[in-house]
């Protein structure tokens, strides 16, 4: 993967993943439309496709990214395959499936007491906290990946926490935005989502 992907194939790529959703009304409670990644996770072409996505986008800012924070918990299923170089030469009838992304480290963030040694916290409805100190230095250019902006309070605690470690939050990228909640007006950084609800 280059970075170079063309616009039509992007498309492509996008539809596959948005059909792969799966949605329920009225969870996690009446008048919600909940809009499930995990569809996409066990759909094989479909889990390719936002891998490959992913990468693409990561690939193309990666000369201003020196970390990538996943968020928990889906974060952390994101995270890693933009951040790392990952070449796995599969042959099963002849298919080589070869994931390449940036080379940069992973750092999660996750709710406060997860994780062991020094941590930074930042609180809000949710309390979360970053891996230990040293894993963000000072200047450091940080892209921030989750699957969904809904409200913006997980996102914006998030550029925050970041801020609070010293670094500088390149980018936010999400799978997906539920527009009608305006979430991207409460994070103080760019946000990119590959689809929208």
């Amino acid at each position: 993967m280059t970075g170079q992907m063309d616009a039509a194939k992007k498309e492509e790529l996008k539809q596959v993943v948005k059909s792969a959703f799966k949605s329920y009304p009225d969870f996690p409670k009446p008048g919600i439309l909940f809009h499930d990644i995990f569809g996409v996770f066990g759909d094989p072409l479909a889990t390719k496709a936002l891998f490959d996505l992913a990468c693409d986008h990561a690939i193309q800012i990666k000369d201003n990214v020196d970390a990538v924070v996943g968020l928990d918990s889906r974060g952390f299923l994101l995270g890693p395959v933009m951040a790392q170089e990952y070449l796995i030469d599969t042959n099963m009838t002849n298919i080589h499936i070869k994931l390449q992304a940036i080379g940069r480290p992973f750092v999660a963030a996750r709710k406060a007491g997860k994780l062991p040694g020094a941590c930074h916290t930042v609180e809000y409805a949710l309390e979360y906290g970053s891996d230990k100190e040293a894993s963000i230095k000072k200047g450091d250019k940080i892209l921030i990946v989750d699957d969904l902006l809904a409200t913006g309070g997980t996102m914006s605690a998030a550029v925050e926490l970041v801020e609070k470690c010293g670094g500088q939050v390149t980018e936010c990228w999400v799978v997906t935005e539920l527009d009608g909640l305006n979430g991207r007006s409460k994070v103080k950084a760019p946000v990119e989502s590959l689809l929208a609800f």
